[in-house]
């Protein structure tokens, strides 16, 4: 049985964080903490939002606030899976949870119009490193492509963002430059149950 205790305990501290900090920055600063004490344990996942998809990467609803200022997801990567050029347009918090994944951010070479080139190198994320996105922070990008570093496993990294990110209008990037809108949507239609508390004993 999965240890729910670990996402209940994030879910209500990230909803506490938001709380007393309504600053982007400091949400990322503290949040990041938080999303690192969750991965740093990979017992807590249920394994029905584990399931990776032969043919495209798969995005888990775990958990959406009540106002939707926040949605935690799991991402599952099968062998050699990436994303399309994208962004997000809220901040993002990235934390890996099995295996591996490459994050490569993209800009324009124009602030308004142009290509996007791939701006520094790529950054690994291994269990336990988390990684932030944002439209609005400086020192942080917004537009990415993420690939799973493996060619013949799965692998999971944990996504906190700042809304219902499956519900977000937000864009793919083709080599020109050119935007096309998607909305992600989910891959599982329920949600786990982290609130049953009948089945838990105090050693938990």
């Amino acid at each position: 049985m999965p240890n729910h205790q670990r996402l209940r305990h994030f879910v209500t501290s990230f909803a506490a964080l938001l709380e007393r900090e309504s600053g982007e920055a400091g949400i990322i600063r503290e949040g990041s903490s938080l999303l690192r004490e969750l991965v740093a344990v990979d017992d807590w996942l249920p394994e029905a939002c584990a399931q990776p998809d032969p043919d495209r990467y798969r995005q888990y609803l775990l958990h959406v606030d009540s106002a939707q200022r926040f949605s935690v997801v799991s991402f599952v990567w099968g062998p050699g899976q990436q994303t399309p050029v994208h962004d997000h347009t809220v901040w993002g918090l990235i934390g890996m949870l099995r295996g591996s994944e490459y994050s490569q951010s993209y800009r324009r070479q124009d602030e308004n119009a142009g290509a996007l080139q791939p701006f520094g190198e790529p950054i690994q994320l291994t269990p336990g490193m988390v990684e932030a996105v944002s439209p609005n922070v400086d020192g942080l990008d917004d537009i990415h492509r993420v690939r799973n570093a493996y060619d013949d496993r799965v692998s999971i990294s944990i996504h906190v963002y700042g809304a219902n990110i499956g519900a977000v209008h937000r864009s793919v990037y083709q080599p020109d430059g050119t935007r096309k809108a998607f909305i992600s949507g989910y891959s599982n239609t329920t949600l786990p149950n982290i609130w049953d508390l009948s089945q838990e004993t105090t050693t938990r």
